[in-house]
């Protein structure tokens, strides 16, 4: 017997309108999927024009039947009245919308996110020290913390949870330049390290406690192992990772050798005890890192960690291999320019990219696995399961690391997970992300079960923002500026709350904030300012740098001799030579001894610590081809950054330029070129076949050979004697 739906209930749409008839004062939109809907606007209906953080309510009501505008984006909380004589008819109590101008997104503006993360961070900073405070003693930090902001009974404080904060914080003073935001970073970097951090100087390591809780009479109970579910009684890999979030970061502004020393010690600590150094029957390295080790022997396969129903003696996950990424290692890379760094992220996409495809069984990856990488599907609570989130982060991963160790695997497996997404893990009536779904439907089923509930955790829309804005900054493809759109548009709508300042951890399908257990703080376990500033800081890097074409400031407090006088600014990994140095300040002063498409600072010798101000500018042309030299009938072209199909005239006047001079041979350096379009692979086919020339390319690399080679001009390269390098 199926359930009948006759009876009101409320909702939200998400959608662009198609239509508004003023006589019926009914608006037509269809949603992301292209689903159609009737509106019914009533005299009720009310009006608001989304707001950033801090900002006062923005009344739209009188002028919103005339921004119903076709190809406006809104969202339109309502009541659905079923069974009625021309069907379902749907009543708008509130619209949202996004910009004053049909085309506008209020947060693709150039100074939204800088916005946004400086009232989180002064959240944060007022929550735990107080209103206005200038002094920063983190014995008074606490974890938890209500949705106000206020701090509870509890003295608990847990290293992942102040490295979060740190990292946030530290963020925060990189792309404003307020100095409390890095002092508190400092002061807290400091804390962690004297409280929660040990230092075993014969195996040359350092490790991390879970937890201190502050005694009654001011002593400190130190928590070794994990107290929280899966993980009880273990030192699960993704903690030690966390750990080292903020420290990494207030590194990357200040060069501090104390905090290199530490961070060091804990890579230390992942190559000697978590990384599997073993190989298969064959001899083929297992690689990757074992998720769990025991807290008493270091040892990822000690049967205690077997004990009392759990199962993490020689497993794997996605976030003992993959969290490295993000957490810690890119910026560990840029602040450093170590290719050791660079080897290990290679290292880990590779791995990612080796074992986590699952796709003849799921669009889902897996995420679960015993040691020699065999699926575990029966692990905890996550059995066969998927977490929406950590497919869009691998994404997002992919394509940063592919900037600087370019490999086709990575292009392919990120636009993989970028065009199953939204029709399996988003929710395409409402907007957002959703949480943990059954990676498998049964039969007769069309949706992929929700586990838990349909709420949206506001860390997983920004794996999907951060996904889909990277992607379209390198690729420019239409969908893909679709879906970052349409995720800020729902983070941004519904994450953030007005009222209290900060971001809600959950929100009900429909955006409506859940306030209820855990999911109702603004301070926890599982929460502290790091996804909320990482996802302000790199939304607004890729939609100014990648997209907008606007530029930006960034903030730099080097220690005296820190990095050995040079100081490397690139906010993240992006395409080689997208963003150069435009203009640097050092202490307020002009500075001209950079390297603009390095990305580095040369700084002048002082005994005191430097203020450097750095403005970032994205280069011009996403793509550009320079015809260098068309002596002795070869023509020698550079091609660098993405060729898309909008940048094919650019290529075409080039070739055809060298062909007209009588060159019989072409020759294009693709050293620094990042993406080629199957379209442009064409067109050199197609201009070989009508006029005899010989191609020759040098340079190629990542999905640039990968395109080549799929194709059968790249025989004809072959065998033109055209030279192939780089990495594949």
């Amino acid at each position: 017997m199926s359930n009948a739906l006759d009876f009101t209930f409320s909702d939200l749409i998400a959608g662009y309108l198609t239509g508004y008839d003023p006589d019926t004062d009914i608006a037509e939109l269809h949603t992301s999927d292209g689903r159609p809907y009737s509106v019914k606007l009533t005299v009720n209906t009310v009006g608001e024009m989304m707001r950033n953080l801090g900002e006062a309510y923005i009344d739209a009501t009188a002028q919103l039947r005339g921004l119903m505008q076709p190809g406006r984006f809104i969202h339109v909380y309502g009541v659905f009245y079923p069974a009625e004589a021309d069907g379902t008819a749907f009543e708008a109590k509130h619209v949202t919308l996004f910009g004053k101008e049909a085309d506008e997104y209020r947060f693709e503006s150039q100074d939204w996110w800088l916005k946004q993360i400086v009232k989180i961070a002064d959240f944060y900073l007022d929550s735990e020290f107080g209103p206005g405070a200038t002094t920063f003693d983190f014995r008074n930090y606490r974890t938890d913390l209500t949705m106000l902001g206020t701090a509870t009974q509890s003295t608990r404080q847990e290293t992942d949870t102040i490295s979060r904060l740190i990292y946030g914080l530290a963020t925060a003073y990189m792309i404003s330049g307020k100095q409390p935001y890095l002092d508190a970073a400092s002061s807290g970097a400091q804390y962690l390290i004297d409280h929660l951090c040990c230092v075993d100087r014969t195996a040359e390591i350092a490790y991390w406690y879970h937890a201190i809780t502050i005694q009654p009479d001011g002593t400190e109970r130190k928590i070794l192992a994990s107290e929280f579910g899966d993980d009880y009684d273990a030192i699960p890999c993704y903690e030690q990772i966390y750990a080292l979030a903020g420290l990494t970061q207030v590194y990357r502004i200040t060069g501090d050798p104390k905090l290199r020393e530490i961070i060091d010690l804990t890579v230390n600590l992942f190559d000697k005890y978590f990384k599997d150094k073993t190989n298969f029957s064959d001899g083929t390295p297992r690689r990757g890192y074992y998720s769990h080790i025991d807290p008493v022997t270091f040892d990822p396969l000690s049967p205690a960690l077997n004990e009392g129903g759990r199962t993490n003696r020689d497993r794997k996950n996605w976030n003992s291999v993959g969290d490295h990424i993000p957490a810690y290692l890119i910026n560990l890379f840029l602040a450093t320019g170590e290719e050791r760094f660079a080897d290990m992220l290679e290292d880990q996409c590779d791995t990612i990219t080796q074992h986590f495809p699952d796709y003849e069984n799921s669009p889902f990856v897996q995420e679960k696995f015993f040691g020699d990488w065999r699926k575990d599907q029966k692990y905890g609570s996550q059995l066969n399961r998927a977490i929406v989130g950590h497919n869009l982060k691998i994404a997002w991963n992919l394509m940063r690391v592919n900037s600087t160790r370019p490999k086709a695997e990575y292009v392919a497996f990120a636009e993989k997970i970028a065009d199953l997404m939204p029709g399996v893990g988003s929710d395409r009536q409402r907007g957002g992300w959703y949480d943990m779904v059954e990676r498998v439907k049964q039969p007769g089923e069309k949706f992929h079960r929700l586990v838990w509930h349909d709420r949206k955790a506001w860390w997983q829309q920004e794996q999907g923002i951060l996904a889909y804005l990277i992607l379209n900054g390198v690729f420019g493809k239409p969908e893909y500026a679709k879906q970052a759109r349409e995720s800020a548009a729902f983070y941004n709508a519904w994450m953030l709350d007005t009222g209290a300042g900060g971001v809600y951890f959950n929100v009900l399908a429909n955006g409506m904030p859940f306030a209820l257990g855990g999911e109702r703080s603004k301070g926890s376990h599982s929460m502290a300012m790091y996804h909320s500033a990482e996802l302000a800081f790199l939304a607004s890097v890729y939609g100014n740098l990648l997209s907008n074409n606007q530029p930006m400031d960034f903030y730099f407090r080097p220690q005296p001799g820190a990095f050995n006088g040079m100081l490397r600014v690139s906010p993240d990994l992006l395409p080689p030579k997208s963003v150069k140095i435009e203009q640097v300040w050092v202490n307020g002063h002009e500075h001209r001894d950079f390297d603009p498409t390095g990305l580095t600072v040369r700084l002048p010798r002082s005994q005191e610590q430097q203020t450097v101000r750095v403005r970032l500018a994205p280069v011009s042309v996403s793509f550009s081809a320079d015809t260098l030299d068309t002596t002795g009938g070869r023509a020698q072209i550079s091609l660098l950054g993405t060729l898309a199909v909008a940048d094919l005239s650019v290529l075409r006047e080039q070739v055809e330029a060298a062909l007209t001079a009588g060159c019989d041979t072409i020759s294009f350096d693709v050293t620094d070129l990042v993406y080629l379009d199957p379209q442009a692979v064409r067109y050199l086919a197609l201009t070989k076949q009508h006029r005899e020339f010989t191609l020759d390319v040098i340079g190629a690399k990542g999905q640039v050979a990968q395109q080549l080679q799929d194709s059968e001009l790249y025989q004809e390269l072959a065998t033109a004697g055209g030279r192939k390098g780089g990495r594949s």
